[in-house]
């Protein structure tokens, strides 16, 4: 049997990412490819209004915005990112993000 790393997602198939998770009003929707000691790759859809509080991660932590747009804070500076774009919160700085409408977003967590 092949040893697979990446999980709920097909393989060896050309996918519109976006598409693998849908938009529920009032909820976050996650979808986790990978979760180990190293990395984590999750694909996020929160519906308008829906957040991430304030946190800080044990690594650096990518989101890449698919669809909509979300205000990101990371250091107490706020910012807005929208589909297309993508936004880099460093370890142990505190950062949250919050639906400004409906997004998704990719998130990428590595880890020492």
């Amino acid at each position: 049997m092949e040893k697979k790393y990446i999980k709920n997602i097909a393989f060896s198939e050309a996918l519109d990412l976006a598409s693998l998770v849908d938009y529920q009003p009032g909820r976050v929707v996650s979808l986790t490819f990978v979760q180990n000691d190293a990395l984590s790759m999750t694909l996020f859809a929160f519906g308008q209004g829906e957040g991430v509080s304030t946190h800080s991660a044990p690594g650096d932590a990518m989101v890449y915005i698919l669809d909509g747009e979300a205000e990101v804070t990371v250091g107490g500076e706020k910012l807005r990112a929208k589909a297309g774009q993508t936004v880099v919160m460093p370890a142990d700085v505190p950062h949250g993000l919050d639906a400004v409408a409906d997004f998704k977003m990719l998130l990428i967590l590595v880890k020492q």
